[in-house]
């Protein structure tokens, strides 16, 4: 299983942050490597919320859903399903307040597909590919978050 841990100081309050990152239909303002983001589910926001995220190359995308939902503390977004070569994933946010700034950290963790293969494309390639990605959209977030 592959392990990224990213984190960045914003200039907003938490609740603010949490906001920005609970309402499924904006990843596509937060992150420069996403198209368009979809809700499809019912519910808008909180746990099962699901939404479809179509990537800038318009050939890949994913599906992910709230699987913790724990106001300003915590958040985890869960894949459901993906074009990449991943059998599973999961992104889990975490907040501090420093001052008037937050620190949010984001930890992804992957499953490769392809047995030995697979792990030998991620030491080359999938996690340096996914570790940029996130740099971007927490570039995104922050840039978004402080407006």
């Amino acid at each position: 299983m592959g392990k990224l841990i990213n984190d960045i100081t914003i200039n907003a309050p938490i609740d603010k942050i949490w906001n920005v990152l609970t309402d499924l239909e904006l990843l596509d303002k937060t992150d420069p490597t996403v198209k368009k983001a979809t809700l499809i589910s019912e519910n808008k926001t909180g746990i099962e919320a699901k939404r479809k995220v179509l990537m800038q190359d318009g050939k890949n995308w994913f599906d992910k859903k709230i699987t913790v939902f724990k106001p300003n503390e915590e958040l985890v977004y869960q894949l459901t399903d993906c074009s990449f070569p991943i059998n599973g994933l999961k992104h889990t946010y975490s907040f501090q307040k420093i001052g008037n700034q937050t620190k949010v950290q984001q930890v992804m963790e992957y499953t490769v597909k392809f047995g030995l293969l697979g792990l030998l494309m991620d030491k080359m390639m999938i996690g340096k590919q996914f570790n940029s990605g996130l740099n971007k959209f927490l570039n995104g977030l922050k840039t978004y978050a402080e407006k």
